[in-house]
């Protein structure tokens, strides 16, 4: 297949991630809101909140999850540049550890809607409702791989999060962070036993790894 066929394809699935847009294209700033780090052991819970252009295309966005690190940083690059809006919000580890992973990743949704720059009057979310907005919601089952909206907002947050997993990283080089962005990957879990948590680590989410390690 040659590049400009690579390319035809690919705008010919850019205008099928832009279904849902097209369908609610009665409403003026449509964001889309997706999340990124709910599962893991350390570090915040990140959302993104993405109005993306009318009339201009962004090629490439899909579930930031089907994307290498290199081809999310591209994107991300894009986004900041192109977007008529986009922000980002991080719920630590303390208030995930007091309100429970899903009410901070509500809390950091919010967050993330405030901070744009423009009013959204419509918002596509990946799978959730998110209480306390009274903007119009539509939640999308796995919405990061069917709307450009939720992908874009979906790199936005996994980009965001994974720079600060790095900087971590710096800070605490034995749990590997740069790796494994807090995830409970064997080796995290090895380290937290031998370490026992660092500040960013979420106490109710490792409470198992711990009591293991005391009981050995």
């Amino acid at each position: 297949m040659t590049k400009e066929e690579r390319f035809e394809l690919e705008k010919i699935r850019t205008e099928n991630m832009l279904a849902f847009e097209k369908e609610y294209s009665m409403y003026a700033h449509i964001c889309g809101i997706d999340e990124a780090g709910r599962g893991p052991l350390a570090g915040p819970v990140a959302a993104g909140a993405v109005i993306l252009p009318r009339e201009e295309r962004i090629y490439g966005l899909n579930d930031s999850k089907k994307l290498s690190e290199k081809k999310r940083e591209e994107l991300f690059s894009q986004i900041q540049e192109h977007a008529a809006a986009w922000a980002v919000a991080m719920v630590g580890e303390d208030v995930i550890d007091r309100i429970n992973i899903l009410q901070a990743t509500y809390e950091a949704m919010r967050q993330a809607v405030s901070r744009l720059g423009i009013q959204p009057d419509l918002l596509l979310n990946d799978a959730v409702t998110i209480p306390g907005i009274e903007i119009r919601q539509i939640p999308i089952i796995k919405g990061d791989a069917k709307s450009a909206s939720i992908a874009a907002a979906s790199i936005c947050a996994k980009v965001s999060r994974d720079r600060l997993m790095y900087e971590y990283d710096a800070r605490w080089p034995e749990y590997g962070f740069a790796r494994h962005k807090g995830y409970g990957t064997r080796q995290h879990m090895d380290a937290i036993r031998e370490y026992g948590p660092c500040p960013i680590h979420r106490m109710t989410f490792i409470k198992n790894i711990i009591g293991d390690a005391e009981g050995t």
